[in-house]
């Protein structure tokens, strides 16, 4: 009995020096624990998830304006604009109107951001070490090209893993007062759609979205972290202090970014949220609000979806509602990549992917 004792202190004593020895190597960067990594892990997503629910929630009614501008009946005119389509959102629907679908949108974003900066993160490091290899430069750092990539890989991957609850945000969205309710709710409207069009109804407009996100995230985490890494090596206009960036600086980075990307994705959101209308019952007085003006809802495919649009429209319709979706998204980028970093800093996660 007695010599059992001593063994089993012996070997409590082992693992406790094996546990210490890993918890040294772990933090001079010789080896990282697993616990240490999950915790990196669950930090990086917690990190995206607040920067996504923030960022959409401070430009909420910009965003449901965008899309009512968007799918809006052309032969009923309710929204004219920016300030006057506030106004009548207001005027009709109150308060609640300004950010109807909101909650539908965080349930959405809140898991997509969080995916998507840390997709982002993971395609860097495995980029930049194929590129590492292949130049046999191993301080090589990831070019605006690369970027792009990894950025284009995140968006890709966030966007379809939660595409069928931006569908419903979508429809949901465009409700108002006046229309026929059909949804009562994000899980309703899932629920509705399964049972009513099928599962492939849920990621109607998913192509145009997919070639969409490409230049939208890929552009935006290029022209950020570019941008930052410019101002910080070559400490253009004395913005960088001890190789940081102020806020307001990063908020800049920011808007640059999502201007670019917007603008040249735009047109393909528009035509993806017109795909994700077809099939919905009533989908005509929902957008028109009284059921008054009728237009065709059925597309066969993206190109369809295009030329339907310019024919009837114009090619100035590809890019209804890209005012107020300039004022949201701007603000709106800037302030998901600074609240990331934010939140990342304050939980003690790396923040630099390039280096």
């Amino acid at each position: 009995m007695g010599s059992e004792n001593v063994k089993t202190g012996e070997s409590a004593v082992t693992t406790i020096v094996n546990l210490a020895e890993e918890a040294k190597l772990a933090r001079e960067g010789v080896v990282k624990a697993p616990n240490y990594a999950l915790a990196s892990i669950c930090k990086s997503l917690v990190a995206g998830g607040v920067a996504g629910g923030v960022s959409r929630t401070a430009v909420a009614p910009l965003e449901r304006l965008k899309i009512l501008l968007q799918v809006q009946n052309p032969h009923n005119i309710k929204y004219n604009g920016t300030i006057q389509g506030l106004k009548y959102i207001w005027r009709t629907e109150g308060l609640r109107g300004l950010f109807k679908g909101n909650g539908t949108n965080c349930a959405r974003i809140v898991p997509n951001s969080a995916v998507k900066f840390f997709s982002y993160e993971q395609a860097s490091k495995g980029i930049l070490y194929m590129y590492q290899q292949q130049t046999g430069n191993e301080d090589a750092q990831l070019t605006p090209v690369l970027r792009l990539g990894a950025g284009a890989c995140a968006g890709i991957i966030a966007m379809s893993a939660t595409y069928p609850m931006d569908m419903v945000r979508g429809r949901i969205t465009v409700q108002t007062e006046a229309s026929p309710y059909q949804y009562r709710g994000m899980f309703h409207a899932l629920s509705t759609v399964l049972r009513e069009e099928g599962p492939r109804a849920l990621y109607k407009g998913w192509l145009p979205s997919v070639i969409g996100v490409i230049p939208y995230v890929g552009l935006n985490f290029a022209v950020y972290e570019s941008l930052k890494d410019w101002l910080v090596k070559s400490n253009a206009f004395g913005l960088a202090d001890n190789s940081e960036l102020s806020v307001t600086t990063r908020l800049a980075c920011g808007a640059a970014a999502g201007t670019v990307g917007q603008t040249v994705a735009y047109p393909l959101d528009v035509i993806r949220r017109r795909m994700q209308m077809v099939g919905w019952n009533h989908a005509a007085s929902v957008l028109t609000g009284d059921g008054r003006g009728k237009v065709p809802l059925e597309y066969t495919g993206m190109v369809d979806a295009f030329r339907k649009t310019v024919q009837h429209e114009g090619f100035g319709a590809l890019y209804k509602g890209l005012v107020p979706n300039s004022v949201k998204v701007v603000p709106s980028i800037a302030i998901a990549f600074v609240t990331y970093e934010m939140v990342k800093d304050i939980l003690g996660v790396e923040i630099r992917i390039s280096d």
